[in-house]
C-alpha cells in the first residue's frame, strides 16, 4: 500500500473525495499527510477530521518559496511518501521538487486539457463558447497543466450555465475521477510511452507493482 501525500490551498473537497475512497478501502494508498500554504484552508480541518496529520505554512511565513517548498520536501520524505496528489493546491510545483518525485505526482484540473489550462478554466471555458469541457488528472511535470494525462471526463455546457454551475457539475467528476487515478498509479498499473500514459491491465492476482513504467526503459 503506497503512502499518499495530498497538497490542498482551498475547501478540500477532492481531498475529502479521497479520504473517503481510502477510509471505505477503495484505494491502495494510506493518506499520511496533507500540506497547504494557506493555514486556514479548511482542507486543513477536512484531514484532521479523517485522521490525517495536516501542515499549513503560509511562504511569507516559510521565508519565501524556495523556504516553503524546501520544508514541503522535508514534510514529504519526513513522512515517506511516494505519492502525491495535489487537490486544488495554487502553486506551481518548483522543478527540482517534480524531479525528486518523478512521475509520481498527480493534479487534477477542470478542463479537458491541453484546452484551458491555469487559472479559471471554467471562466476561460465559458467565454470560449464551448459546448462540452470536463476534467483531466495528469501526471505531474515541470509545466502549467502540461504533463501526461491519465483519465479524462466530458461534462456538458448547458444554455445559462454560470462558473459557479458548471463548477459544481464538473467538481462531481472530478471527485469520481482522482480516486480512480490514484489507484491506477497504487496498483501500477500507468506506462508512459511519450506522452501517452497506456493503462495496464488489472493483474489476475488483484495488485500491481506499485511501479511506473515507461516503455523506453
Amino acid at each position: 500500500m503506497i503512502r499518499l501525500a495530498v497538497m490542498a490551498s482551498g475547501r478540500g473537497s477532492n481531498l475529502a473525495a479521497i479520504l473517503q475512497a481510502a477510509a471505505a478501502g477503495r484505494l491502495a494508498a494510506r493518506p499520511v499527510l496533507v500540506l497547504s500554504d494557506n493555514p486556514q484552508a479548511p482542507a486543513l480541518e477536512v484531514a484532521r477530521a479523517y485522521g490525517v496529520p495536516a501542515v499549513g505554512v503560509a511562504l511569507r511565513d516559510a521565508g519565501g518559496r524556495e523556504a516553503f517548498f524546501r520544508l514541503v520536501e522535508a514534510k514529504l520524505l519526513e513522512a515517506r511518501v511516494d505519492v502525491i496528489a495535489l487537490a486544488g493546491f495554487m502553486r506551481v510545483l518548483p522543478p527540482w521538487l517534480v524531479q525528486r518525485f518523478r512521475w509520481r505526482i498527480l493534479n487534477v484540473h477542470p478542463s479537458l486539457l491541453p484546452a484551458f489550462p491555469g487559472l479559471d478554466a471554467v471562466g476561460q471555458a465559458l467565454a470560449y463558447g464551448v459546448r462540452i469541457t470536463g476534467c483531466t488528472v495528469h501526471l505531474v511535470d515541470e509545466g502549467v497543466d502540461t504533463g501526461p494525462i491519465v483519465l479524462q471526463a466530458a461534462v456538458p455546457v448547458l444554455p445559462g450555465d454560470t462558473v459557479e454551475t458548471l463548477s459544481a457539475r464538473i467538481q462531481r467528476e472530478e471527485h469520481r475521477l482522482y480516486p480512480e487515478a490514484i489507484q491506477l498509479l497504487a496498483e501500477g498499473r500507468l506506462e508512459l510511452d511519450g506522452r501517452r500514459v497506456r493503462i495496464r491491465p488489472n493483474p489476475e492476482n488483484g495488485g500491481g507493482d506499485n511501479s511506473f513504467r515507461r516503455e523506453d526503459g
